[in-house]
């Protein structure tokens, strides 16, 4: 219903296939290599809890589950007007125990098709395969001021400085999976004159240390690695491939604008998502995605990625998108909840928004009557293999849906 199929990239996976392999660590419940599906499994679990548990106290409730939330919204978009009668609604999908949110950011993705002419691989040339790897990635939207590397930039900025010593050949570059996760992982098959394969290696093995010191206080597993690699049979003319690295090279990546209305708050951000390479149609398909709790904010970061890729010559494309969701600090909803978790832990809960996207934003359009919080246990790493779910905040959680449930009865 709603999970991002990530996996580390030596890691044997089949998602529509094979199950989760789960494991408890230090009070944490992890995955095996790939990520855990508690965002938002351990949501759909509660509101499922609560229809079958007989002793839960509520008035008359509805649940309502969206499909494909982590690609495309698709069950939100198709909620039809008259679908729901409650006048509140709770979200369970969040990340933070402690923290109730009552606003998040909208986003867009922004996706180019890079049209590149291909030509025999040239004569005398050594071919090398070179990879990014383990970087900790995570949300596109709530990780995206963590200073976190990005496996495409990381792999563009050598491959563009390469091209000003060697005479590159670059075949293959591929990076990143998903429009909603930082990119981890990214490698490409490039080549360059014989005589400069030492020379080559060494580069690339000093533009790795300078990065890990670039990024030492963010990505303690950061790892580059350099391998020979078979002769391809054709590569990007000289022109497509450095009109191409420009744009990656160029593409903004992070977090574009803070919030002045709420403190701490990213308001608008992008990622450069993935990079894929489509040998059939000569193509190279470049995903990004763009995020912002200001709509005309969101647009515009929308637009400049756009221009970036026209200046390219690229064919360009935007989701539908969808809006943010804006706060109400007067919700009588916020105030019942807030009340609930003081009574219940004797301490004040967080009310903040978020950068991540809810699909609040769009009930909000179809139903604007709705008084909206959204909260949930405790989730690290999500999008990523290092996903978790902290065991000691689900009790919590779950107090606190019984405790409100019953008081809104």
């Amino acid at each position: 219903m709603d999970m991002v199929c990530e996996k580390n990239s030596d890691v044997e996976f089949d998602f529509e296939n094979d199950p989760i392999t789960t494991r408890i660590e230090d009070g944490w419940v992890k995955a095996e290599g790939t990520t855990l599906g508690a965002d938002c499994g351990i949501g759909m679990a509660a509101a499922l809890a609560v229809l079958l548990d007989q002793t839960v106290a509520h008035g008359p409730i509805e649940c309502l589950f969206t499909v494909d939330e982590e690609t495309g919204l698709t069950g939100a978009f198709e909620l039809g007007e008259g679908m729901l009668k409650g006048k509140y609604l709770i979200n369970l999908d969040s990340e933070d125990e402690g923290e109730i949110f009552i606003g998040c950011a909208g986003g867009i993705d922004t996706i180019a098709t890079f049209h590149a002419t291909m030509e025999p691989s040239p004569k005398n040339y050594a071919f090398f395969r070179v990879d990014v790897s383990d970087l900790l990635g995570g949300h596109s939207g709530d990780d995206i001021d963590k200073g976190r590397a990005n496996s495409n930039k990381l792999l563009a900025r050598f491959l563009y400085n390469a091209c000003d010593t060697f005479q590159t050949a670059l075949a293959v570059m591929d990076g990143g999976n998903l429009r909603n996760a930082i990119p981890r992982e990214a490698y490409a098959i490039v080549g360059v004159p014989a005589e400069a394969k030492e020379d080559f290696k060494e580069r690339f093995i000093e533009f790795g240390e300078m990065m890990k010191e670039e990024f030492r206080h963010t990505e303690p597993r950061m790892r580059f690695s350099v391998a020979d690699a078979e002769t391809p049979t054709v590569v990007m003319t000289n022109d497509d491939m450095c009109a191409l690295l420009i744009t990656l090279v160029g593409l903004p990546n992070g977090v574009l604008a803070m919030s002045f209305a709420v403190p701490g708050l990213v308001e608008t951000s992008t990622n450069l998502a993935s990079v894929k390479f489509k040998s059939e149609e000569q193509s190279i398909v470049i995903t990004t995605s763009q995020r912002s709790s200001v709509e005309s904010a969101k647009l515009y970061a929308a637009q400049t990625i756009e221009s970036v890729f026209y200046l390219a010559g690229c064919d360009v494309e935007h989701s539908d998108g969808y809006p943010g969701w804006a706060p109400n600090p007067d919700s009588e909803l916020l105030t019942t909840t807030v009340e609930c978790y003081r009574k219940l832990f004797a301490t004040e809960p967080k009310v903040r928004a978020i950068h991540a996207g809810l699909e609040c934003g769009l009930f909000l359009e179809k139903y604007p009557h709705l008084e909206m919080v959204s909260f949930g246990p405790t989730l690290r790493g999500v999008h990523s293999p290092d996903e978790r779910l902290e065991i000691g905040t689900v009790d919590k959680f779950w107090r606190l849906l019984v405790e409100l449930l019953k008081v809104l009865k």
